[in-house]
């Protein structure tokens, strides 16, 4: 496949654009301080990309896109709430381990919705570990892990206060939605604190860049979360948390398609889907080197109802259902120069699905046991080596009493060499092995699973360099990621039967390069990635729930203080076009597109009693369908000519304001 270019002139023209616009101010007056950098894109024994709570207010984010509107390693397809799918250098979040607060979320309700619900507003931070990793990863990371981290009570707690209370309301104009939310934080006693939020959003049908309805967008969102957190003596933390998540609009029956498009295979119906996670945390650190235990026990219930349909004569009404059900046990024992986590992960997941009069219809059972040890040596002062192993046991029984024993190693081991003050050079090698995992809901009783599947195995080889001279920063990477044995359907009878497709190779780089500087923050990130399976490029209808194939990808961003009370900034994100994608049913294109954001944050108090934000999402107005979306195969002729993904929502103007007290 041939990229082509988003837009007039080469990439290469719009860094050197960029470039001038960082270095004008730099060479215009002589700097004064120098702020610490915060590098979010760290080496590969950790290999993190850091997402905080304080970019996520300044722009606003509603969803999932939002969140990651800046990772130039992560794209979101699909537009709408239901529909938006998460890809990491091309690999579908199906592929990656996700947790909230440590709690897994496994299990899938339907393959056309996405896998992750969550509030960006309610998230203290995200990490992202592009590619399998660290063996403290989790079972089955075969393209990586995501960790939703919300908030605690002494996170919203000033200096020497007991209560406190935040509210905030916003509008936003394309489909004139708004979204209110009321926050009460706490100390209940000298070792107890608690939190309890709700959230409450309400949009109408959005409208994409040329003026037209996103059919089947509109939804209402209400999500809660109470956490409480306890000092139980001064060596042991417990931290006990419930969320839960509702959201329900008139769907289109695949979400990440579009509307009809003159087949009717694609109506209207109601979706109403509701998750839910329990979580106990717990920590022990009595002060000896030794020890220092982290245990996580959780629950996850994620249910997606369908009940009525403007044309019942299509069908019967489904309900599906997943359950979570783990525990995370682990130590760390710290040497002079190594630091040694190790420890064992059990989850059980269950998925039914049938009709309303009969909800158990249809069952797959499964579990995944794992013992793990990771090291981190400090063999030099310039030189750190870090190693490890998993061992994951996986039992699964389906729907039609088949049952699948898989067990497997994954090691990993990685080398970060200081080269001088400020350079790092980095390699690595890291496995992931993961069994025979139930299917999605919806999709259970009219598949079967090929009796001889066979687990999955993941490779991921990665090097690169991170230097940090000053007030800048100059990142790079380049990766190689294959999945032996991928499973997935196929067009042969129509995606029925869950088979070993073969393997899947992904491979690509990334650079990137900052600076911050007194008061202005500038970055600029590339990310190329390649990704097939076999002889066909990675698409989002060949390989759902595995990946797809996204363009070159550039994000720039600019952030300016003029003072303690006033911020602004822009970011643009610009993804080149795909030419001649092979799928299997003949070629397709995807289009280039450039999106540009701006925002303004004003504290008028002089701190964070009131916050006033304004961001502008889309500003130009652009009609775009999203490279991670379903490509249009409308035009190709070939069998899938209602088979398109659905377009971006244009021009978003939001204004909140925020009381805290």
């Amino acid at each position: 496949m041939r990229s082509s270019n988003p837009m007039p002139g080469r990439p290469s023209l719009l860094a050197l654009a960029i470039a001038s616009i960082i270095s004008a101010p730099l060479a215009a007056e002589d700097i004064i301080t120098l702020d610490s950098v915060v590098v979010t894109d760290s080496r590969l024994d950790d290999n993190v990309n850091i997402i905080d709570s304080q970019e996520l207010d300044r722009r606003q984010a509603n969803d999932l896109e939002e969140v990651f509107r800046k990772q130039p390693e992560i794209s979101v397809g699909g537009s709408v709430g239901f529909g938006q799918k998460l890809y990491t250098r091309g690999l579908e979040d199906a592929k990656q381990n996700i947790t909230i607060d440590g709690a897994v979320q496994g299990g899938r309700v339907f393959h056309h919705n996405g896998g992750i619900s969550i509030e960006p507003e309610l998230l203290k931070r995200v990490e992202v570990q592009a590619g399998a990793g660290k063996a403290t990863a989790g079972a089955g990371a075969l393209g990586g892990a995501l960790r939703f981290e919300t908030k605690d009570p002494t996170d919203l707690l000033r200096p020497g206060q007991d209560f406190g209370a935040l509210l905030k309301a916003g509008y936003f104009s394309n489909g004139d939605g708004y979204k209110a939310s009321t926050t009460l934080y706490g100390n209940v006693t000298d070792d107890w604190s608690a939190m309890a939020s709700f959230v409450h959003k309400d949009q109408d049908t959005l409208n994409d860049g040329n003026g037209d309805d996103i059919l089947g967008s509109d939804s209402r969102q209400q999500v809660g979360l109470a956490k409480v957190v306890g000092q139980l003596t001064d060596a042991q933390t417990l931290r006990l948390s419930y969320d839960r998540r509702t959201e329900a609009g008139d769907a289109l029956q695949k979400p990440q398609w579009q509307f009809n498009l003159g087949s009717g295979a694609n109506d209207f119906r109601r979706m109403e889907q509701d998750r839910e996670t329990l979580t106990l945390n717990h920590e022990w650190n009595p002060g000896d080197e030794l020890v220092d235990i982290e245990t996580t026990l959780y629950h996850t219930r994620t249910d997606l109802n369908v009940p009525d349909s403007s044309e019942p004569t299509k069908g019967n009404v489904y309900i599906g259902e997943t359950r979570s059900t783990g525990l995370d046990l682990r130590n760390t024992s710290r040497f002079a120069r190594n630091e040694l986590t190790y420890g064992v992960d059990y989850r059980k997941d269950k998925t039914n699905a049938g009709y309303v009069i009969d909800p158990n219809e249809s069952v797959d059972d499964g579990s995944v046991l794992g013992i793990y040890v990771q090291d981190d040596l400090k063999v030099t002062d310039a030189l750190t080596l870090s190693a490890g192993l998993r061992y994951d046991s996986y039992e699964l029984t389906d729907n039609a009493q088949q049952e699948f024993k898989d067990d497997g190693f994954s090691p990993n081991v990685g080398l970060n060499y200081e080269v001088i003050q400020d350079l790092n050079l980095f390699a690595g090698y890291a496995e992931a092995f993961r069994g025979v995992m139930g299917r999605d809901a919806l999709k259970i009783p009219g598949t079967k699973n090929d009796p001889d599947l066979k687990p999955e195995q993941a490779s991921n080889t990665e090097a690169g360099f991170d230097y940090h001279p000053g007030p800048f920063y100059f990142t790079g990477k380049v990766y190689r990621t294959r999945i032996k044995d991928v499973i997935g359907g196929d067009t042969s009878d129509w995606f029925k039967t869950y088979r070993n497709q073969g393997t899947l190779e992904s491979e690509g780089f990334q650079l990137s390069a900052g600076t911050q500087w007194n008061k202005l923050h500038a970055g600029l990130s590339f990310h190329h990635n390649d990704s097939r399976v076999g002889e066909l490029d990675l698409n989002g209808y060949d390989h759902n729930l595995t990946g797809n194939s996204i363009g070159d990808t550039w994000v720039a961003s600019l952030d300016y203080a003029f003072n303690d009370a006033i911020t602004v900034g822009w970011s643009g994100r610009f993804v080149e076009g795909i030419e001649n994608l092979k799928t299997s049913v003949g070629d397709v294109d995807k289009s280039g597109y450039a999106v540009h954001d701006v925002y303004v944050e004003w504290l008028p108090l002089g701190q964070d009693t009131l916050t006033l934000n304004l961001s502008v999402l889309n500003l130009l107005d652009k009609q775009y369908r999203d490279s991670a979306s379903v490509a249009d195969f409308t035009g190709n002729g070939k069998g899938w000519g209602a088979v398109a993904g659905q377009y971006e929502p244009g021009r978003d103007i939001r204004v909140s304001a925020s009381y805290k007290f």
